[in-house]
């Protein structure tokens, strides 16, 4: 090779590989062979990267970019090195920006030839399992998707291995995204020639394209019946769906490859419907900001007003029923039945909380007995909690609640595994194997015998200098120990007449002699091997102790289920009792009757929530809602949709009563924003959500819209606005909370049937309005906007001219059906409208000093600011006059 430098592995030919050493071919193959992935390659006490993963880690995490030679030649390629012990912190920072990471560990024992190494373990953002890689509340989920053709029903299966779920699903293309949104996966598997399709689909979304032949249908079910242990697919109610083996069959695959050994947790599949859960379109998860706010933070969400859960396991739980609602009544039911007896054993809900608290993630741990990679201290914190799991338990067995019963019945674990970890493990063992002090004292004969050698062999070495001095009658005789030369006997070199015939000389100094004898030398054979060996002796034992723990795998994960379940309930129920929410009553017809209605975050962040009714139903579908803006109509309609969505996820709710219908989908129009990465504009983005609402409603979805048509002219909008409430009403027949500016639409109250006018209201003074965040029935008599405008800021010239205008256009509004006016063009029309001369003519310093005055708060002066201010406004009156 001429090159003095090689940057990218491409760039090396079959005969240039020949001049590297033996451990850069060995990467060089590795990455050959997994060219998608950023691979760590083990050299002693470091994870190094070469080529253009060292330019690239190098880019993303700051580390020094160095070189090597690698070549019997001399040639230097890029390298970039992470000490072992921190490897985790990097890969935190790498998947989180989406990248895969390989893995290749040392398998060998250094100093006995080539090292060789294996890629172990894959790390993708859709497969994490380690603690220190997952989020304590969220999931890390991977998803599979198989379209067979276009236009054609598309396959979905995802799999959270942290906690054993896997599931599947057929969907449409429509409804792709919405799926997508609702299991909000990590990581997205395709075929590569839907490659593009995902780039114009989910661009956002982490994607791994694999071959064409990874998504076979053969293949698939091979793999599925080996992951389960059966020879028929037919238990697991996928059998008749090509669609879902195959992607099933992928991501078993995939997942297996990760992990480099069996899931062994993963038993089954469960397979979903679209009628499984309350229908929440992409746009509409956004609007109600169930998990993240509009602006992508995470407070001041639905989530994090409820979350009360004393384990990762409740909140995870939580987010799940929130993000996902039951559609079928009964099972909603069933959980607020349960809040509704813990609310009325608040005495046993403490206790339980209590409990609660020590409760460790073992709902991950399971998976990490089964991936056999848990760590000591989380098998000691199973161990320390599994009595808490008996006591809950018994809490729970007379509650009269068909939730709580099943609940308790799954919570105790075996004896036999309480029992081996009690004797297996020590009561605080290090956080990691490899530091040994982690089986207990007792457990194995073998190791004992190692630790007392290694931990007493100080008394050993006074007792056998006492016995040498005594014997040898030499007073200054000393036993020391270097790690140069080990254990030796120091004689000063005037007492070497006295050494006995047993000593055998080790090294001279200039004033001594160093010896061993047989006995030191047998004691130093056992000593300096005695903790290499305790800690490869402890590290058996543990590995044994992890197989032992495998049987109890799925027992430990429907335990957990069953904690997850309880805590998420007791948040619930915390929340109910603090904020006095109200049981919901399901009915069996299409309605939504709600008295008192408060939105369930906004109550917590202001002092006097005015609540608010709502009724809509087969006689009254769609309500026209006007009135002021920050007049509260958003936040009156979201705290409708948020109620009807609590209580399909078994909640109370923020009401003074309500009784929530047979509801489908939930599907909101919220707010303005654009898209510019696809080239989508503010108005072009509010249209496209409202053809999806329209193609998805049904007589039994709950449809809210906010300002529709405010994008274009005028006359354009209301158009669009009015022609979209008519096919609500009468094509959808949707439950719809219709919210406009447009007061020409109250007047479908009069034209279609169904329809119903509510206002917001609110009070107008010479100098202010005041919002009393009121639904009240009838139509709005104006929307306030130039009295917004003023609280807003806008400067009192703006404010004044537009008063000016609005007067001029309510006048021509009163005299003429003209159609739409161009304020922005010279016309006759328009001079007539304006006129010059009927514009009164004002003193702009004294229109200054009015304004001046008008902004003075008198209760932030003193005395003294007062006087300055009268002095300066009269200097200037006078200066006017």
């Amino acid at each position: 090779m001429s090159d003095k430098s090689i940057a990218s592995i491409a760039n090396i030919s079959e005969q240039d590989l020949l001049s590297f050493t033996p451990a850069m071919r060995q990467f060089i193959q590795i990455k050959r062979d997994n060219p998608t992935l950023l691979i760590m390659y083990r050299m002693g006490d470091f994870y190094e990267t070469f080529f253009e993963d060292a330019e690239l880690v190098h880019r993303v995490l700051g580390l020094t970019l160095t070189s090597r030679s690698s070549t019997n030649s001399g040639t230097r390629i890029p390298m970039a090195g992470i000490p072992y012990m921190t490897l985790d912190q990097y890969l935190v920072r790498l998947v989180n920006q989406g990248f895969s990471v390989g893995i290749c560990e040392q398998l060998g024992t250094p100093g006995k030839g080539l090292m060789e190494r294996k890629l172990v373990r894959t790390i993708t953002p859709g497969t994490l399992t380690d603690e220190s890689l997952l989020n304590d509340r969220s999931e890390s989920t991977l998803l599979a998707v198989y379209i067979q053709g276009k236009g054609s029903a598309v396959g979905l299966a995802w799999m959270t291995i942290s906690s054993g779920v896997f599931k599947a699903m057929e969907t449409t293309e429509a409804g792709l995204l919405n799926e997508i949104e609702r299991i909000n996966p990590s990581e997205i598997l395709i075929a590569d020639h839907d490659r593009e399709l995902a780039e114009e689909r989910f661009p956002d979304r982490s994607v791994s394209a694999l071959p064409d032949w990874h998504f076979d249908r053969i293949r698939a079910e091979k793999t599925l019946l080996k992951q389960f242990g059966t020879s028929t697919l037919e238990p697991f109610g996928i059998a008749d769906s090509d669609l879902l083996i195959t992607a099933a069959g992928v991501v078993a695959e995939y997942a297996r490859s990760t992990q480099g050994t069996d899931l062994t947790h993963i038993t089954a599949i469960t397979r979903e419907t679209d009628n499984d859960h309350l229908g929440l379109d992409a746009a509409s998860r956004r609007n109600l900001e169930i998990v993240r706010t509009l602006r992508g933070e995470q407070t001041n969400t639905l989530f994090s007003t409820l979350d009360h859960c004393r384990t990762a396991m409740g909140s995870r739980r939580l987010a799940s029923w929130l993000t996902s609602p039951c559609r079928d009544q009964s099972e909603a039911t069933k959980r607020s039945d349960a809040v509704e007896i813990l609310l009325g054993s608040m005495e046993k809900l403490e206790n339980i909380n209590e409990f609660l608290k020590s409760i460790p993630d073992f709902e991950r741990t399971a998976t990490r007995i089964a991936l056999g990679s848990v760590k000591p201290r989380e098998l000691a914190a199973l161990r320390d909690a599994l009595p808490s799991l008996n006591v809950i338990a018994e809490n729970l067995s007379d509650l009269d609640s068909e939730l709580l019963k099943e609940t308790a019945e799954e919570l105790p674990l075996p004896e036999e595994l309480y029992q081996l970890l009690c004797a297996s493990l020590k009561k605080e063992p290090s956080t990691f194997i490899r530091d040994g002090n982690v089986i207990a004292e007792g457990f194995n004969a073998e190791l004992d015998e190692l630790r007392a050698l290694k931990n007493h062999g100080g008394q050993f070495l006074v007792d056998y200098e006492a016995r040498e001095k005594e014997r040898t009658g030499i007073p200054n005789l000393r036993v020391e120990f270097n790690s140069v030369q080990g254990y030796f006997i120091e004689v000063p070199k005037g007492q070497i007449d006295k050494v006995p015939a047993d000593y055998r000389r080790r090294q001279t100094l200039k004033n001594v002699e160093r010896y061993i004898t047989p006995e030191l030398k047998a004691f130093e054979d056992k000593a300096v091997s005695a903790e290499e060996r305790s800690k490869a002796l402890e590290k058996q034992l543990y590995e044994e102790l992890i197989l032992k723990c495998k049987p109890f795998c799925q027992d430990l994960l429907n335990s957990a289920h069953g904690v997850s379940a309880l805590d998420a309930l007791s948040s619930f129920a915390q929340h109910a009792d603090t904020y006095r929410w109200i049981k919901p009553n399901f009915v069996p017809v299409t309605s939504v009757e709600i008295k008192g209605a408060r939105h369930p975050v906004v109550e917590e962040t202001i002092e006097n929530y005015v609540p608010n009714d709502c009724d809509l139903d087969a006689q009254h579908r769609l309500h026209i809602i006007t009135g002021p803006n920050m007049g509260g109509k958003s936040t009156y309609m979201r705290s409708i949709a948020l109620i009807v969505l609590l209580a399909y996820s078994g909640s109370f709710v923020p009401a003074e009563s309500a009784d929530i219908g047979v509801i489908d989908k939930i599907l909101t129009r919220i707010g303005a924003a654009d898209d510019l990465a696809r080239g989508l504009s503010t108005f072009m983005v509010e249209m496209t959500e409202t053809a999806s609402i329209l193609r998805q409603a049904t007589d039994k979805s709950l449809v809210l819209m906010d300002e529709v048509g405010r994008g274009t002219s005028t006359f354009d909008g209301l158009s669009l606005a009015a022609a979209i409430a008519e096919d609500l009403v009468v094509n959808c027949r949707s439950l719809t909370l219709f919210a406009t500016h447009y007061f020409e639409l109250t007047q479908l109250e009069k034209t279609l049937p169904d329809v119903v006018n509510v206002h917001v209201a609110a009070a107008e003074s010479s100098k202010n309005i005041v919002f009393l965040h009121e639904i009240r029935p009838g139509a709005a008599n104006q929307s306030y906007g130039i009295a917004v405008a003023k609280l807003a800021g806008i400067p009192r010239s703006v404010i004044r001219g537009a008063q000016k205008v609005l007067l001029k256009l309510e006048e021509r509004a009163a005299q003429t059906d003209d159609k739409q006016l161009d304020l922005f063009v010279a016309s006759e029309a328009s001079s007539t409208v304006f006129p010059e001369e009927e514009l009164p003519e004002e003193d702009p310093t004294l229109l200054e000093l009015r304004d001046q005055l008008a902004d003075v708060s008198m209760d932030d002066l003193s005395p003294r600011q007062a006087w300055e201010l009268l002095a300066d406004l009269q200097k200037k009156a006078k200066e006017t006059k």
